[in-house]
């Protein structure tokens, strides 16, 4: 048989009075909607494993697309792409430190790190649109055929070839067609002129063929540069649709961050938290910020690595 104050205890419990997690109103939210944005980018990802799954055989290798880094010559494989990965997660630590000032009532330790925090946001955004500029531009051009399958030039040593190398001749060439248009013609005459010039498919299991067909399916088809929603130079269109909308939206996500986190920054000058008592904003900001950072791990490892 129960006593009295085991009732009493039960009744506060069940009434609400026991709170085990400690969780606050505006921090349960914020869990609340990273839960349901983690299903988004998880759908995204999802897709893009299936669609990648379907067309394995000629899928492009993103170490083969994403060479190019500020002031290097030559391909420098995932290089700029790892950098970015890294800033971001350093971006994390410093929102780390400023949470862990805010705890203690430190506001220069805050304004310190949340600065640090909000300028590793916006060199990942500028890092993330300077990878869009040279992936719309295009690296060495294609040739779309009829099917609107996509085809790389390469020489008789399996080397893949630009079109300012086929065009222009191998010693006036260069490695990429740095913003340089070509158009069908000039392709086709060269590769008619170069009989160890062929045609492959991207991919590590991509065929290839013999000039012949090679320059049959130029004649037929038609030579692409760059990459948007409806042609891909290299590879599926599918590619580069989800490489726009995954990094995209995981884009849009940190450019939001960075906005609210000069939001918190400026508030954090004018002395508002430290009037309030608390730096509870800093925390609830700060993990949406790692949930970002986590995101792009993900993303960094499904689409670039994997």
């Amino acid at each position: 048989m129960s006593s009295n104050a085991d009732l009493v205890q039960d009744t506060n419990h069940w009434g609400g009075g026991s709170r085990p997690m400690g969780a606050r109103y505006g921090k349960l939210m914020m869990w609340f909607f990273l839960l349901s944005d983690a299903l988004t980018f998880s759908g995204f990802l999802t897709a893009y494993g299936l669609m990648r799954f379907k067309y394995e055989s000629n899928w492009p290798i993103a170490e083969n697309v994403f060479t190019h880094f500020p002031g290097l010559e030559g391909d420098q494989p995932l290089l700029y792409v790892a950098l970015m990965t890294f800033i971001l997660i350093m971006s994390s630590v410093t929102m780390v430190l400023a949470v862990n000032a805010g705890e203690k009532m430190n506001r220069g330790g805050v304004t310190n790190w949340m600065l640090w925090t909000i300028v590793g946001g916006f060199i990942f955004v500028g890092s993330q649109a300077w990878e869009w500029y040279h992936f719309i531009i295009g690296d060495s051009g294609a040739v779309e055929t009829t099917r609107q399958e996509i085809l790389h030039v390469y020489n008789a040593e399996g080397e893949r070839l630009s079109f300012s190398q086929i065009v222009h001749g191998m010693e006036e060439g260069h490695a990429s067609n740095h913003g340089e248009t070509f158009t069908k013609s000039e392709v086709l005459s060269s590769m008619q002129g170069d009989a160890s010039l062929y045609l492959k498919e991207p991919g590590k299991a991509g065929r290839a063929f013999t000039h012949a067909e090679s320059v049959a399916f130029l004649e037929a088809g038609d030579v692409v540069q760059g990459a948007n929603m409806i042609h891909n130079e290299y590879g599926r269109k599918q590619f580069a649709n989800f490489f726009f909308f995954i990094t995209g939206f995981h884009g849009f996500h940190v450019f939001s961050g960075v906005v609210i986190n000069f939001i918190i920054f400026y508030n954090v000058l004018l002395g508002t938290y430290e009037k309030r008592g608390h730096y509870r904003m800093v925390e609830k900001v700060g993990l949406y910020w790692h949930f970002v950072d986590l995101v792009w791990v993900f993303v960094f490892t499904f689409f670039y690595l994997v």
